[in-house]
């Protein structure tokens, strides 16, 4: 690992002018947490977030101003980074936004590539006050992350309120699967305040998951017209969804697709109905199949599906994993 914090993008351009401007911003006056993410898209999906070299300059170095962000430089080839990938997305989880990771595919980045002087991948870049302060090679086990992880982050934790506390809480009983427990500590932060507009987004999802639509549409209904960005609507399609299930029998759909793995009509039908039951995970795999099965309409038919339904899924690590198929069955 190098320790020493260096910047990469020194003689190339355009990001050598944004690095130096972001830099005259030192590294410890970075305020993480939940708050600062959640100035994304939006909580949990928010901590795991997809760049490009169009919005490098913003989703990272700009960012990185708020809140660490830890870059990850993959490649849809690259085994290692298929191994890796998963356990950087369940740690930003488990940190429950004392960073971003940042997720970005070194094929479609030959810039940054060659800026950042990748030689090998998979690469992992800690970002922190506009500029790199450390980074790492390989797939490293989880418990080796984490030591490099804890050793930056602590500089950048600032006094947490209570209300945030709370909500760090909650992220890290649902984490570990105590779903009933992360939903009472959102019930105590938003009477701390009813109208902070994440806490309440936080607590309608547990109310979607387990069948609540009514209480979660009201919660929706109360957060603040200005606060209702990509999350919020995420939300209200998931409700909708959820109050409309679509026809067919999984058995009978299953044992056509068995039949014929080209009966695309039945792959979209069986992937609506697991969608509907919350496993998007194994939606996705139908329609992932019709893209790699098919070359025409019934494909671009499956990757708008899955575009649609990436952007509701509630998971982050299958949202992640079908986007690497798509691109990957895609090219």
């Amino acid at each position: 690992m190098s320790t020493s914090p260096r910047n990469p993008f020194a003689a190339h351009d355009p990001y050598a002018a944004a690095t130096s401007t972001a830099t005259a911003t030192p590294a410890t006056t970075v305020a993480a947490g939940p708050a600062a993410a959640a100035a994304g898209p939006g909580a949990p999906a928010a901590l795991v977030i997809d760049v490009s070299e169009a919005d490098f300059e913003q989703q990272v170095l700009e960012r990185s101003l708020d809140v660490p962000v830890l870059l990850d430089c993959w490649a849809p080839w690259c085994g290692p980074c298929r191994s890796l990938g998963p356990i950087l997305e369940r740690l930003a989880q488990a940190y429950g936004g004392r960073f971003v990771l940042a997720k970005i595919n070194t094929d479609e980045a030959p810039n940054l590539s060659a800026a950042l002087r990748i030689r090998s991948i998979p690469l992992v870049v800690l970002f922190a006050g506009g500029r790199p302060v450390d980074q790492f090679v390989g797939a490293l086990p989880e418990g080796q992350i984490r030591q490099f992880l804890d050793k930056h982050l602590d500089q950048f934790a600032p006094q947490a309120s209570p209300l945030d506390e709370l909500r760090q809480a909650a992220a890290a009983a649902l984490a570990e699967g105590h779903a009933d427990e992360a939903e009472q500590l959102l019930q105590e932060a938003l009477a701390i305040d009813p109208a902070h507009a994440e806490t309440q987004l936080d607590l309608a999802e547990r109310q979607i998951a387990r069948g609540e639509l009514d209480a979660a549409a009201e919660l929706l209904a109360r957060v603040a017209p200005e606060a209702r960005a990509e999350r919020h609507a995420a939300l209200e399609k998931r409700i909708e969804m959820a109050r409309h299930k679509p026809a067919g029998d999984p058995v009978q759909l299953r044992a056509r697709i068995g039949a014929n793995a080209k009966d695309f009509e039945a792959r979209f039908g069986l992937a609506a109905l697991l969608a509907h039951d919350g496993d998007f995970d194994a939606a996705f795999e139908q329609l992932l199949e019709v893209v790699l099965r098919d070359k025409g309409e019934q494909r671009e038919a499956a990757r708008q599906k899955l575009v649609e339904w990436f952007a509701i899924c509630p998971d982050a690590e299958a949202v992640s994993r079908g986007r690497r198929y798509l691109g990957m069955y895609l090219n």
